[in-house]
């Protein structure tokens, strides 16, 4: 959800953000009441649970751990909570208001969908994808800046990345002959 910010937005959500403390049982959020924020786990265990139609008693989803973000949807879709969120154990939390969500986040998100879904448009590879895979392919693109020289991948590594240029040149190389040096391939 952060990684469309810039440097200088990022620590201005830092900066947004408040603690929040809760007591074992206490409840975060509330299924079916106005959201206005989103939480960010610092410390603790929460469960998630929701009561889905027909039943009268909630059904648990999952448990937030450290790290673990909840509370966009509200944002996002102006919407009532779509669960609770409780504590389990005492919980300490980062809370992140509507304003600086919409004004900085949101924002950050959009402009970041706009410029994959463009550039990803022009991936001859992808070409074949609706334009609505390509934008969910560019909500999970992570950019990373590589100096010049440094290896990006290398032969004989477990391969669990897909990596596309977006700018800038890189070089294949692939060993041919055991003990000679690598052959550039293309």
């Amino acid at each position: 959800m952060f990684n469309a910010l810039s440097e200088e937005e990022y620590n201005i959500v830092i900066d947004a953000l408040q603690n929040v403390k809760k007591n074992s049982g206490e409840a975060v959020i509330t299924e079916g009441e106005d959201g206005d924020c989103l939480y960010i786990v610092d410390k603790g265990k929460l469960s998630c649970t929701k009561v889905f139609k027909g039943n009268t008693e909630p059904t648990f989803l999952k448990h937030y751990e450290p790290g673990d973000a909840f509370g966009e949807l509200a944002l996002l879709y102006n919407c009532p909570r779509a669960a609770t969120i409780k504590a389990d154990t005492e919980s300490e939390l980062w809370m992140l208001d509507r304003a600086t969500f919409n004004h900085i986040v949101k924002d950050a998100a959009a402009q970041k969908r706009e410029k994959y879904e463009e550039f990803l448009g022009k991936v001859k590879i992808l070409s074949s994808m609706e334009p609505y895979e390509r934008s969910k392919l560019g909500d999970a693109i992570k950019e990373e800046v590589f100096e010049a020289g440094q290896f990006v991948i290398q032969e004989g590594e477990s391969g669990n990345l897909f990596y596309l240029i977006m700018e800038g040149q890189a070089v294949a190389t692939k060993t041919i002959e055991p003990g000679k040096p690598p052959q550039e391939v293309f």
